[in-house]
């Protein structure tokens, strides 16, 4: 097939998906290599939606997710970090230690947290929102997407793991079922813009104590 220059920009887009393989993307380093070698763009996505599926709370997942944030926070440019509807009292002290920006950190407590999320994802303030759901409608989620495209922003989404989550669609760009290993965390990805599927199971011996 000829190359058409025009075809080629347009298919560099982060949004469109061409079946296994992926339009470039820009990577926010996960901090653990071994996970930034399965996920396309070398690290979670820059712009773009991801679903945090877990069985439980605190079975690791926010240790999987605090060297990023610490990334974003870092940077010259760094906009504000959004805790939308978080389930637990952030304890300052410890995000402090992990090198968490804590002075662009915001939390907000609400009963409506998808519109919440919906907001600071949109508003091109936030590099990242973080939002704790029990349900989260495919509508819902084309919506969190298409404000993350807006807002040029990180969405995280925190999900029950279970047989009705696992089976309704979603246009997340990267959806990650996360389960307890010794001093770590098992991860599977269920849908990846790319990158292989294998399991993965990521330690956490050498994050701050």
């Amino acid at each position: 097939m000829s190359a058409n220059p025009a075809l080629a920009a347009l298919l560099e887009h982060p949004a469109i998906w061409r079946g296994r393989s992926c339009a470039r993307c820009d990577g926010v380093p996960t901090g653990f290599p071994a996970l930034d070698a399965h996920l396309p763009g070398g690290g979670w996505p820059r712009v773009g939606l991801i679903e945090v599926l877990i069985p439980r709370l605190g079975v690791g997942e926010l240790l999987l997710l605090l060297p990023a944030l610490k990334a974003l926070g870092e940077s010259p440019t760094a906009r504000w970090c959004a805790w939308i509807a978080p389930p637990f009292e952030l304890f300052a002290p410890a995000l402090a230690a992990h090198g968490m920006s804590l002075e662009r950190s915001l939390i907000v407590h609400t009963e409506a947290p998808l519109w919440a999320c919906e907001q600071a994802l949109g508003s091109g303030a936030c590099d990242v929102a973080l939002a704790w759901v029990r349900r989260a409608p495919p509508r819902a989620l084309r919506r969190l997407q298409l404000a993350t495209e807006r807002g040029r922003t990180l969405g995280i989404l925190f999900r029950t793991l279970g047989p009705r989550a696992l089976r309704e669609p979603s246009c997340a760009v990267l959806r990650v079922a996360v389960q307890p290993a010794s001093e770590g965390v098992r991860l599977e990805l269920l849908k990846s813009r790319g990158g292989p599927r294998s399991p993965l199971t990521v330690s956490f011996q050498s994050l701050p104590k």
